[in-house]
């Protein structure tokens, strides 16, 4: 009797150890893509990229939570839209992100490591992140920094925070490789509460003014615009004209592969756990 005791005790221990409980280590690499002023038409013709490393915690087969360490590359171009005031205008950038993410999944199926059935699933996620950004600029074969040359009138100590937030979401799939070794797929959406991911929001500023407070470098970099015969004759950054869209912020997009290691609790017998 009490051989079976223990017996049956044994079994719901490895009944609760083969639930899917632990974390796991992990890292990523893929592809990024801005959404914005820029690219406002949700063109995928200026992709960047991502690598990053994540750890999550499994609380069942079901809910994980996942953190993550991030660095991203944004760019976009108004050559490469289809809008004539766009090419007419002419901005272009780069943006290096270093992102920390927090994120909920929910997976759709039954997910256990080591399972001969529940070896894969797709899952959902939402969540937050917090990241630092550094817009930049292409100028006589330099990088310049746009954020400090003040290119829509910002005075100096008072220019866009170069920290913001973003909510996130997204859709993904996990599949075992091992017990140990999983293969997850993610796609993910960000939407910030920053306009200037791409340096552009509001209107343009008076350029003699700009040139006073800021350079002739501020002033080039704030109107690239070009001339494009039968649309403009001249620069189009006259004061007081829309530069960008201050009522809708920037957002971003990655794909992601990426490799997680698990570091489950100990295992039940195969016998006792099929």
């Amino acid at each position: 009797m009490v051989r079976l005791f223990f017996f049956f005790t044994f079994i719901i221990i490895c009944f609760q150890l083969s639930a899917q409980r632990g974390y796991e280590v992990g890292g990523s690499i893929g592809s990024a893509w801005y959404f914005g002023d820029i690219n406002n038409e949700l063109k995928l013709n200026s992709p960047g990229a991502t690598i990053g490393v994540a750890s999550r915690f499994n609380f069942d087969e079901r809910i994980c939570f996942k953190l993550g360490i991030n660095y991203i590359m944004l760019r976009g171009f108004d050559s490469k839209s289809d809008n004539l005031y766009q090419q007419a205008r002419n901005i272009s950038f780069n943006n290096h992100l270093g992102e920390a993410s927090g994120q909920i999944e929910v997976n759709f199926l039954t997910y256990r490591h080591g399972s001969r059935d529940d070896w894969y699933t797709p899952y959902m996620f939402t969540g937050g992140s917090i990241f630092a950004h550094a817009p930049r600029a292409k100028y006589d074969g330099k990088w310049q920094n746009l954020r400090a040359l003040g290119t829509e009138g910002q005075q100096n100590g008072n220019e866009y925070s170069i920290t913001a937030l973003s909510w996130l979401y997204g859709i993904g799939f996990k599949m075992d490789f091992s017990y140990e070794w999983s293969l997850n797929i993610e796609i993910s959406s960000r939407q910030t509460f920053t306009d200037y991911l791409d340096d552009t929001s509001n209107k343009y500023v008076d350029n003699l003014q700009l040139i006073y407070d800021r350079g002739q470098l501020a002033a080039d970099l704030a109107d690239p615009s070009i001339i494009i015969p039968g649309y403009n004759d001249a620069k189009i950054g006259t004061e007081g004209r829309q530069r960008g869209d201050k009522d809708s912020k920037d957002g971003y997009m990655t794909f992601s592969v990426g490799l997680m290691y698990y570091f489950g609790q100990v295992r039940c017998p195969e016998i006792l756990k099929y």
